[in-house]
């Protein structure tokens, strides 16, 4: 499929998974951010498409383009660097009076939406873009039939591991896509209310002003919540040489056994598999 990333405008959900962003140390940057019960914080930025002008509103950095589907180049002066295990859904945006009026999600796929762990980062996308190559997205796009309870994704769970020195070790929680705490039609509803109304406020960003300097791009990618880590996963950080690793797979159709014997053989490729496996240099 033909599928231009550097088109594509991207973004990430803050605390879609309970208990995330608490391992991750960050439940404190959104203290002031005001969500509903079990609602994710924020919408924020990775990658917008564009020229750096002068008066714009969208931060320079952001239009370097971060991904790749095969390494992470580690940040300079940098000692804290995590996988981020998820999916991404890439959606056809309808825009009306410059507002989202509808996404309908088209392929989905899986996601590291790696991050630097340091205080004082004054918005989320300052840890998440610090360069090329410092995010990853599998090319292994998997068709979504339809966006619901009823979808093949419904059967869909997320693995990640880190793989050092020959041995791969479970570094996120092995979790359900369904299992998000907002997805579906709720989740879609909740970003195009965050696209069309989220205020510059604490860790987040007027990201509607970004989209309309990106000229209204048709399609959206969004990367829909990071999974809780395993101990491992919590307390270990990235070091050069190490692999990431992270596996959409349907659970009808693969064990959890035969998931991390898939990520222990170093052979990923396998059928219905959407897999993303970044060496860090």
């Amino acid at each position: 499929m033909n599928i231009d990333f550097k088109k594509i405008p991207s973004f990430g959900v803050a605390g879609n998974f309970t208990g995330h962003l608490e391992q991750a140390g960050e439940a404190i940057d959104f203290i002031n951010v005001k969500a509903a019960l079990g609602a994710p914080k924020a919408l924020f930025p990775t990658y917008i498409p564009g020229d750096n002008k002068e008066n714009s509103s969208t931060p320079a950095f952001l239009h370097t383009f971060p991904f790749d589907s095969n390494k992470i180049i580690y940040p300079q002066n940098e000692e804290k660097l995590q996988i981020e295990p998820e999916c991404a859904i890439i959606c056809q945006a309808q825009w009306k009076d410059g507002k989202v009026i509808s996404l309908k999600p088209q392929y989905f796929t899986a996601s590291n939406d790696c991050s630097i762990r340091k205080e004082g980062a004054k918005k989320i996308s300052l840890k998440k873009n610090w360069g090329p190559s410092s995010k990853g997205i599998s090319e292994n796009l998997l068709p979504i039939d339809e966006f619901s309870e009823n979808g093949i994704i419904n059967n869909y769970r997320i693995a990640s591991f880190l793989v050092r020195d020959g041995k791969a070790f479970a570094y996120g929680e092995n979790s359900f896509i369904k299992d998000y705490s907002y997805i579906y039609q709720q989740l879609l509803e909740w970003i195009i209310d965050k696209i069309n109304n989220q205020e510059d406020q604490g860790p987040a960003e007027k990201i509607g002003d970004y989209l309309q300097e990106a000229s209204y791009p048709q399609q959206i990618l969004i990367s829909i919540g990071a999974t809780r880590y395993t101990d491992f996963g919590e307390h270990n950080f990235l070091q050069k040489g190490d692999i990431s690793l992270v596996m959409l797979y349907p659970d009808n159709e693969y064990s959890s056994i035969d998931i991390q014997n898939i990520a222990s053989s170093g052979n990923y490729d396998r059928p219905g598999i959407s897999v993303l496996a970044q060496k860090i240099f």
